[in-house]
């Protein structure tokens, strides 16, 4: 399949580099004051940084949504991608376990380390290009 430029093929490469870079420990989820929606899910339910990284690891080209340019000055020749996943997570107030589409954009870097610009529960449904 043939979309914005980019097949699946391209996806399937670009994870595997992610991955790779995850599994080594090459990654950062930002949990700076810009970044309170990423705060917020690990406030809102029981997941840590190792489960993070799970869902990171579970990720497939099928749950790809976009690519996007940085639009920060200074990294305007970095390209981000938009992933969509839905996990179960167990609510932090309560004992509930429910499905929680989380939106994921990241950042891999020349030097093979990924940055995790966006890792919360999806503010509005994402498409899904491959799907």
């Amino acid at each position: 399949m043939y979309i914005l430029g980019i097949t699946l093929k391209d996806i399937d490469a670009y994870l595997i580099k992610v991955k790779n870079a995850i599994r080594k420990n090459r990654y950062r989820i930002e949990m700076n004051s810009r970044r309170q929606d990423n705060r917020e899910l690990f406030l809102t339910y029981v997941i840590d940084e190792e489960m993070a990284k799970d869902i990171l690891m579970g990720l497939t080209a099928t749950d790809f949504s976009e690519r996007l340019q940085n639009e920060h000055e200074g990294y305007e020749d970095e390209m981000l991608y938009v992933f969509g996943k839905d996990v179960e997570l167990l609510e932090r107030m309560g004992n509930e376990s429910k499905i929680v589409s989380l939106y994921i954009k990241f950042n891999k870097l020349d030097n093979c380390y990924v940055i995790v610009v966006s890792l919360h529960e999806q503010k509005y449904p994402i498409k899904y290009y491959f799907k």
